[in-house]
């Protein structure tokens, strides 16, 4: 059984108690599984990463999918901790941590591997180099996280907050679950009455029930002692073609949900003080080159429609002095799902190629630039009503595919006409796929924050783990 070793150091900005602490909370073993890699957590015991505790995991290599049990064998306070396989695709994994102090109010994060691959001299000969590139791409990943999370946490919430959180099972709540976690905040999710409660294996929060169709919270007082709530659920718009009755329930689900939740937050005697509600950039309607801020009018269609009473939903907490912030989020970006997800597939198999005429503007937002905006609007309490959660440069579909392409090295020449997107979305083509909307995040930009990605190329090549 030959050995091998991997190691890859880098400074990060940020002090080094900060980054080791946020390193050992939970949340962080989520935050570090580069978004290509389909990683599931099975179960967790003992407090990581103290020495005995365990995670037990599955990760999916080609089309197979193989259950890792990993153990932490060492711990240091401030310092390092190492983990070891017990069970996995290695022959044999140990897993060195370090935090080491730099100069200035900096750090040098490293993470030393000793490996060793199964079939002996065979596996060695096949697998090597493939190993090999998986790990200098997924710790390339891994090394930008801790310096991008803990800094965003640094500059707005310097105390821990209770933050409530709805949806937190969806593509952008179980996100920011873990997100909040490693942050060092105390999450719990809000959950529906009657399905199941149970915290996700990886990130132990607790959850509150409730009926989002109801009209009061069967315990409206266990709202309080929370500093903000989070509502992010809904019925996902682009699951299947707009029936009367999908297009009831993605209305239902959204505005009298927000209804349920002000309302209740509204009698309370000790309110948390803020609530961010999820909207849509679709509240603007199909519009050509205009360039659109918080101020710009409503657009027409079903989704503007939406967007509008959703966020006038929220306006009994606005009435009892609760700051209320909407996010109007565009195309969150992140392969583990959502609209990059679906494009992939044939992108790679060089079947992708530009929507209608491909004028159309597309406003979009990394995933890891949306939880930091969440975290701004949490804190920032400058902010109040409309805010356009979007990147700065949003791209013209033809300008998206032909960079998609260059990135993946496919050729990009099947175009998808007008009457074809009709023809297989029905409503939704006109209003997600065909619809422009050039949304600029104005409020953002005036309130100093910064975004990891303010340009769509860096944001896929992070996101897709492709060197530049």
């Amino acid at each position: 059984m030959k050995t091998q070793r991997f190691a890859k150091r880098s400074r990060i900005e940020a002090p080094p108690g900060e980054v080791f602490a946020w390193l050992c909370r939970p949340g962080a073993f989520e935050r570090l599984i580069p978004p290509w890699e389909s990683v599931t957590t099975i179960s967790r015991s003992g407090t990581a990463p103290q020495p005995g505790s365990r995670t037990e995991f599955t990760i999916k290599t080609g089309p197979l999918r193989q259950r890792w049990v990993a153990e932490h064998t060492a711990y240091e306070a401030g310092r390092m901790f190492r983990d070891e396989q017990i069970t996995g695709p290695f022959a044999r994994w140990v897993h060195t941590h370090t935090v080491e102090p730099a100069e200035g109010n900096a750090c040098f994060l490293s993470d030393e591997i000793e490996y060793a691959l199964p079939m002996g001299f065979l596996g060695g000969a096949l697998a090597c180099a493939f190993v090999r590139r998986r790990l200098e791409r997924g710790f390339a990943y891994r090394h930008r996280i801790p310096e991008q999370d803990v800094g965003a946490h640094l500059k707005w919430s310097r105390k821990p907050l209770r933050i409530l959180v709805s949806g937190a099972t969806g593509l952008v709540g179980s996100a920011l679950v873990a997100y909040l976690s490693a942050g060092g905040h105390a999450v719990t999710r809000l959950v529906r009455a009657g399905r199941d409660s149970a915290p996700s294996p990886g990130i132990p929060t607790p959850s509150l029930a409730w009926d989002p169709y109801g009209t009061v919270f069967s315990s409206p007082s266990a709202l309080e002692g929370f500093d903000a709530v989070v509502h992010l659920a809904g019925e996902n718009i682009a699951a299947g073609r707009w029936t009367k009755a999908r297009k009831a329930r993605i209305r239902e689900s959204r505005v009298r949900s927000t209804k349920t939740l002000a309302e209740a937050m509204a009698r309370l005697v000790k309110p948390p003080r803020t609530l961010v509600v999820a909207s849509a950039i679709g509240y603007y309607g199909d519009r050509g080159d205009e360039n659109l801020v918080e101020a710009s009018s409503r657009g027409k269609g079903f989704l503007a429609e939406v967007c509008a009473e959703w966020e006038a939903a929220a306006e009994p907490a606005r009435v009892a002095a609760i700051r209320v912030v909407n996010l109007r989020t565009g195309v969150v970006l992140t392969p583990a799902g959502g609209a990059l997800k679906q494009m992939l597939p044939p992108f790679r198999m060089g079947a992708g190629g530009p929507i209608g005429d491909g004028r159309q503007w597309m406003s979009w937002i990394a995933l890891d630039d949306l939880l930091d905006v969440i975290l701004h609007a949490i804190a920032d309490e400058s902010l109040s009503g409309p805010v356009n959660a979007v990147a700065p440069h949003p791209m013209t579909n033809e300008e998206w595919t032909e960079m998609l392409g260059k990135i993946l090295r496919r050729p990009t020449v099947m175009p998808m006409p007008a009457f074809a997107a009709r023809a297989a979305f029905g409503e939704m083509a006109d209003e997600l796929l065909l619809a422009s909307t050039r949304v600029l995040p104005e409020r953002l930009l005036a309130a100093r924050h910064f975004f990891r990605f303010a340009e769509a190329e860096p944001a896929l090549r992070h996101l897709l783990g492709s060197r530049g």
